[in-house]
């Protein structure tokens, strides 16, 4: 038997070496990514805000619409927009908490693969994106049966559709939240940066051809319409090649390169 091979059994039969080489799982990473999505007050009340809020729509639609306005697809739609709103922030602080809240030796000294450690963050912000459009969608089910159930039309490419509007705004949150590793200042360049384009796009005239290829706001709005064109899924694909992919791809470089202290 060889000095290697004497080495090997023994560390084996100690139980050590077996601990350092034996990955986690991309599926136990993701799970552990969702749940550190509550571990934190933020993180926590922000979920709770999210389904408040998205319930706090249903009612008001509910109770202020005309009976016309009263189908599914209006209740989903309505009870949409305040999760694409705060399910970025939520994104945001995935990525940053690591770093705000110390947390990122631990983290990177369990897994020191950095990188399946940001492909399960950006795993887990898809899942709580789609979670949170089916809980929206059972909400507007509600609220459409208690108003009487007169339309349920929702078409199931409409309903991928929004989906992916959820799944694009979420993104858009975890690449902020990459590229910059601090969540007030991530925050604020998610909320201020599009919204400074899309208002220098639509008053500069030079800038309108370029804005409608790259205004992620206007571009992932027809996300919402009856049908798009493929005129329309180009200016999609383009606009988040430039808000999610760039920097989801720069973010994960930093968090590749940065020190941990």
């Amino acid at each position: 038997m060889t000095t290697l091979e004497t080495r090997s059994r023994t560390a084996t039969a100690s139980g050590e070496g077996a601990g350092r080489t034996r990955e986690v799982g991309l599926g136990r990473l993701t799970w552990i990514e969702l749940r550190k999505l509550a571990d934190t007050r933020a993180g926590l009340w922000l979920l709770i805000v999210i389904a408040l809020a998205a319930a706090g729509t249903v009612v008001v639609e509910l109770v202020f619409a005309p009976d016309s306005e009263h189908t599914l697809n209006n209740f989903v739609q309505f009870a949409l927009l305040p999760t694409s709103v705060l399910l970025p922030v939520l994104g945001i602080l995935s990525m940053t908490g690591e770093w705000t809240q110390r947390t990122a030796l631990t983290t990177f000294t369990l897994v020191p693969a950095r990188g399946r450690v940001v492909v399960a963050k950006l795993a887990a912000g898809v899942l709580i994106a789609l979670l949170a459009t089916a809980l929206t969608l059972g909400l507007a089910a509600l609220g459409t049966l208690l108003a009487g159930g007169h339309d349920w039309s929702l078409g199931v490419a409409l309903l991928g559709r929004l989906a992916l509007g959820q799944v694009l705004s979420v993104l858009v949150g975890l690449g902020f939240g990459a590229l910059l590793l601090n969540s007030p200042l991530a925050i604020v360049a998610y909320f201020a940066l599009p919204t400074v384009w899309s208002i220098l796009g639509a008053t500069i005239r030079v800038l309108r051809p370029a804005a409608g290829w790259l205004d992620l706001n206007a571009t992932s709005m027809p996300l919402s319409e009856a049908s798009m064109s493929g005129g329309q899924w180009a200016r999609l694909g383009v606009s988040a090649a430039v808000w999610v992919l760039v920097p989801v791809v720069l973010g994960t470089v930093r968090v590749l390169k940065r020190e941990v202290a």
